[in-house]
């Protein structure tokens, strides 16, 4: 195996979203950051309810596919397609927003208010970005777990190791996986080499080589065909890639598209009620 190295390092930053939910965000919308085909992710970790528990109240999005994974606490989702969902601690939501939809994501209440969650933003070519819109929940039992080493893998999506995901993604390929290091732990994940790829640590700290990456940091990975992990103290990360699109990016708000004017008619189409206009169906 070719262990990938690490090209850059960033933080995220803090920020709020929806109905004031506080969160820590990594962006590559007009930054260094290039994570193609991913857009964007978005942390929220907290046991403090009046931080998260507004929630994201009904908004549009058209362009692209949402994905989120919780690792404590849950959100429930209703959209424009007439479905509804819930996941709790280990469950995942797939969403193709496609052409467009409308959606909310609300906390589930709970005798814990730790909420410990991240979505990621996921672009779609330009071909499909007006595909009709699709939902699927993922539970936590339905994830793929499996030990690489030392570490405790929870596969998603794509395919890692020698394992398989419970979807890769309606039309853009895509890898993430949760992985879990022990004090002392080191592991070997392999990987498809054309996949662009990064990981974000959520607990702890990793290293590959000399380079150690802290919480709160996302690593972008060089070329190779996997990537060779090792942990001094209990630590946990997300890894998650692509086959990068290569495509313009036009970014405003919940719209993803390829050209301006693409993005002024999304905007138009929300505006006039015509955003939702293609019937959905399940992943």
């Amino acid at each position: 195996m070719q262990s990938r190295n690490i090209k850059g390092v960033i933080s995220s930053r803090p920020t709020s979203d929806g109905a004031g939910v506080s969160i820590n965000r990594l962006t590559g919308f007009g930054s260094r950051l290039n994570m193609d085909p991913f857009l964007m992710l978005d942390e929220i970790r907290s046991d403090i309810e009046d931080e998260y528990k507004a929630g994201f109240p009904p908004h549009p999005h058209r362009g692209f596919e949402t994905i989120t994974y919780m690792l404590a606490g849950g959100f429930s989702h209703r959209d424009s397609m007439g479905n509804e969902g819930s996941i709790n601690t280990g469950g995942a939501q797939w969403m193709t927003a496609g052409s467009g939809v409308i959606h909310s994501e609300m906390p589930l209440p709970g005798d814990d208010p730790m909420m410990h969650g991240f979505q990621f933003w996921l672009n779609l070519p330009a071909k499909e970005k007006m595909q009709s819109p699709a939902y699927r929940d993922i539970q936590g039992r339905e994830v793929v777990e499996f030990w690489q080493n030392d570490a405790q893998v929870r596969l998603v999506a794509g395919d890692l190791a020698g394992h398989s995901g419970v979807v890769t993604g309606k039309t853009t390929r895509a890898l993430l996986a949760d992985v879990r290091l022990p004090p002392g732990g080191a592991a070997d994940l392999v990987y498809a080499r054309d996949l662009t790829s990064q990981f974000y640590v959520y607990e702890g700290s990793a290293k590959i080589g000399d380079s150690l990456v802290q919480r709160g940091e996302l690593a972008r990975l060089g070329e190779g065909d996997g990537l060779r992990l090792s942990a001094k103290e209990t630590s946990g990360l997300l890894l998650f890639g692509g086959l990068p699109l290569n495509e313009p990016v036009a970014h405003h708000g919940p719209f993803v598209m390829n050209t301006a004017a693409e993005i002024d008619q999304a905007i138009h189409d929300f505006q006039q009620g015509t955003l939702v206009r293609n019937p959905g169906k399940s992943l």
